[in-house]
């Protein structure tokens, strides 16, 4: 196997807001997020309350992961293997824990990689490990590390090449690199819904996985590593 595949765990995961009805929510948290909302963008008429449905699931403070999609390479004798995992619960303390203790069981060399980890991903698990009272696996425990000692990959970090004017969706890249796309019927938007009204977790786990598999053949692509006979498992 290539030793840029090695010891990597390609990530993604899936939130949503922690209660569907914006009326359900705490008193407190709801002034929070009208205050949270004067800032958002948002199309004419749309009310604290639909923004909340819409925007919520994507702010550590007002949402919760529901999925943790998990990747990484394995050399079987000739045959390459993309190993995939979804960790799923609607008991995000339970899930937060059973991930880190999978970490905890890797190399102390560990690399993570996700498509927007380093503003999305890791930060968010980071923010709900504490909220859960979970201390940080020394993974993502960024405190008095030097930016070179922070062990994280980000493929579209790695496809703006210093270019910060935009953001590239995985979407896009899997298209231009000519990777099938992990879209189907569900998208980024339909999680929330799918999961409060539909009960929809092991949907959304598929769909997760679908984007985590992206993520790693894209990570090959931006280092040039050819993956012949990929099996995914």
């Amino acid at each position: 196997m290539n030793k840029q595949l090695k010891n990597i765990l390609f990530l993604d995961i899936e939130t949503v807001s922690q209660t569907y009805d914006y009326d359900s929510m705490d008193e407190r948290l709801k002034k929070q997020w009208a205050r949270k909302a004067s800032f958002l963008k948002r199309e004419e008429g749309v009310s604290d309350e639909e923004l909340y449905l819409e925007r919520a699931g994507i702010f550590a403070e007002f949402g919760q992961i529901i999925v943790i999609g998990m990747a990484f390479f394995h050399q079987e004798g000739d045959e390459l293997q993309l190993r995939t995992k979804a960790l799923k619960s609607d008991n995000e303390k339970e899930l937060l824990e059973e991930f880190k203790s999978i970490l905890s069981k890797m190399n102390s060399d560990l690399l993570l990689c996700a498509h927007n980890g380093k503003e999305f991903d890791v930060p968010y698990l980071s923010r709900r490990m504490l909220v859960n009272g979970i201390a940080l696996p020394d993974a993502l425990n960024l405190s008095g590390k030097k930016p070179w000692e922070v062990n994280h990959l980000d493929t579209m970090d790695m496809w703006k090449f210093g270019d910060w004017k935009h953001y590239t969706s995985l979407d896009l890249l899997a298209g231009i690199f000519g990777i099938e796309s992990s879209k189907s019927d569900m998208d980024g938007s339909m999680v929330n819904g799918v999961y409060h009204k539909e009960n929809g977790l092991d949907e959304i786990a598929d769909y997760c996985i679908q984007d985590v598999i992206v993520t790693a053949q894209l990570y090959a692509k931006l280092r040039s590593v050819e993956l012949n006979n990929l099996v995914i498992i």
